[in-house]
């Protein structure tokens, strides 16, 4: 359906890829893989028309539709929700359109007749039409722009709210919903969980997995690219790369391709280094003359073999926590109510009873809007319970990261100000050795703020926790926006923290590598499975899907 033939794309001295090809085939699933910058969304720019390419073609077979989910939404404004992913489906709308002026003019037909030969064209014509609309899902499309909605956490109370009165991360969700309600015969998405929490993620997984048309997406959810490609698509060192099968097998495909490059190159390497061994000894010699011309022609034609760059990622490296007591958090009966603006109040949980010890790595789980993050706020002192004790241990000393902590950042700060303000009494170099750990090093380090990405500001927050020591850290969605080798790398350096973890995470490779203990939040209650994240898909009806939505495969 769409091929990219030969293509090469540059941004001034940067290049991109040259002479790259791939292709994308019916019902193709594809993940598309590659360092930051590596020119991932160029490609989504250049399938749907947005960019050119410097040479090569692209060829996209005719009416086929694409749908394109970016980071980037427009602006949205005088609709409901409802009616903004209905009126998304363009194709279709234009489809209908169509459809009621055919209806029409078969309806004139019957008070003035016309000949035969129009009257056959503007039957099949309506066949077709008619055909297509169905197809695409034209009669139902109110009924599934309504599923997909409730699917991604926006459900029927919320259909009929104007699209403006929704947050950003909402707003990415709704967008999101526009693209699949489309049903397009290609849909391309750039990072689509990105603003979704974990009960969210599951049904677009499920969604994708039976979608009948072709993806290409990007992804920094290990598990969840895993569970939908069947392809991996590399962009990286200015070229394209396909691989068949999932992440975990391109991972291991690129490493044996790796030492392969290695071994290739070491050869290649001995073999140059005879031969200008061989022509500087005898090169002063006239009678071998022709003989080191020779070899000096061939060393010329030798298309030398690169080792690419290695690929800057982050490097944790804790300091030593001090110790905290056994008995790190304790709650009992614990309550929390929020006052709305129209009066009324909301109960988020009631009777939660617990405790957490030293050394618990624990994973909290549950339903959209159970109350995961607000028991995590209260544990860290950002906000009070309403009932109830939460009492925390002797020696405890928290490092607590939101997405909220975001907005905490000052945007006119530049990075090593922001962190050199938290810790006034390290010096200049501690601060730039600390940040350079998080890829900011020389000029980098200048960047206001306020410029930063969602990725970047999430590295200077885990920056202000690494700063001082902590032997408690609690995290929220501490993956958001983080790609998916700096998430093995902070997964590996919570692994080997020596204190004790509480966090959220949507990311179920995560939950697997680090919990230890898992707690469920479901209806105002808390279910404590002592086990790792695999016995709790074993053990929890929720997790199975028997009694909530919440169902967590395998």
């Amino acid at each position: 359906m769409i091929h990219l033939t030969n293509i090469s794309k540059q941004y001034g001295t940067r290049v991109l890829y040259a002479n790259s090809s791939f292709q994308v085939r019916e019902g193709d699933k594809i993940g598309l893989v590659g360092p930051n910058g590596a020119g991932k969304s160029t490609i989504f720019r250049i399938i749907v028309g947005e960019e050119g390419v410097d040479s090569g073609a692209v060829n996209i077979a005719e009416r086929k539709v694409i749908g394109y989910f970016s980071q980037d939404v427009a602006e949205m404004k005088g609709r409901s929700a409802l009616e903004e992913v209905k009126a998304g489906a363009g194709k279709i709308s234009a489809i209908a359109k169509d459809l009621a002026l055919l209806e029409k003019q078969l309806e004139d037909s019957a008070v003035n007749p016309i000949d035969d030969d129009e009257m056959m064209k503007l039957v099949e014509r309506y066949g077709e039409v008619q055909q297509e609309f169905e197809t695409r899902g034209g009669y139902d499309l109110e009924s599934r722009a309504q599923a997909i909605l409730t699917g991604l956490g926006i459900g029927p109370d919320d259909y009929n709210r104007p699209v403006e009165t929704f947050s950003g991360g909402w707003k990415m969700r709704i967008e999101l919903a526009k693209i699949l309600a489309l049903n397009p015969d290609v849909l391309l998405i750039d990072e689509p969980t990105n603003h979704l929490d974990l009960e969210a993620i599951l049904w677009l997984e499920e969604w994708l997995q039976n979608f009948k048309g072709a993806i290409v997406m990007t992804s920094h959810d290990r598990e969840f690219m895993n569970r939908i490609v069947k392809r991996i698509v590399e962009v990286a060192h200015k070229t394209i790369t396909s691989f068949t099968g999932n992440y975990d097998f391109y991972l291991r495909e690129q490493a044996i391709r790796m030492d392969q490059l290695l071994a290739s190159h070491q050869k290649q390497q001995d073999m140059l280094q005879k031969e200008e061994e061989f022509i500087a000894r005898l090169k002063a010699r006239a009678s071998h003359a022709a003989q080191v011309q020779s070899r000096v022609k061939k060393l010329d034609k030798i298309e030398r073999i690169e080792i690419p760059a290695e690929e800057r990622i982050m490097n944790f490296e804790w300091a030593p926590p001090p110790r905290s007591g056994n008995d790190v958090v304790r709650f009992q009966s614990l309550g929390k109510t929020y006052s709305r603006e129209d009066g009324g109040s909301k109960k988020v949980f009631s009777g939660l009873t617990g405790f957490i010890q030293r050394l618990d790595k624990i994973a909290i789980v549950g339903v959209n809007g159970a109350g995961k993050s607000t028991l995590l706020k209260i544990m860290a002192g950002v906000t009070d319970a309403t009932d109830g004790t939460c009492v925390v241990g002797a020696g405890v000393k928290i490092g607590y990261f939101s997405q909220s902590s975001l907005d905490v950042l000052n945007p006119e700060k530049t990075i090593f100000q922001e962190i050199y303000d938290r810790i006034p009494e390290a010096t200049i170099g501690f601060v730039r050795n600390l940040l350079g750990t998080f890829l900011f090093s020389g000029d980098d380090a200048e960047k206001k703020i306020g410029i930063l990405s969602g990725g970047e500001k999430s590295r200077v927050v885990l920056a202000t926790i690494l700063a001082t020591p902590v032997n408690f850290l609690i995290l929220d969605e501490p993956t958001n926006h983080l790609d998916i080798k700096s998430r093995e790398v902070l997964l590996q350096a919570i692994k080997s923290f020596d204190g004790t973890v509480a966090l959220v995470s949507h990311d179920r490779h995560f939950l697997r590598e680090v919990a230890g203990r898992v707690f469920e939040v479901d209806h105002g209650t808390l279910r404590a499975y002592e086990g790792n994240f695999e016995y709790y898909i074993e053990s929890s009806p929720l997790a199975k899907g028997t009694n909530g939505r919440l169902k967590v495969a395998r």
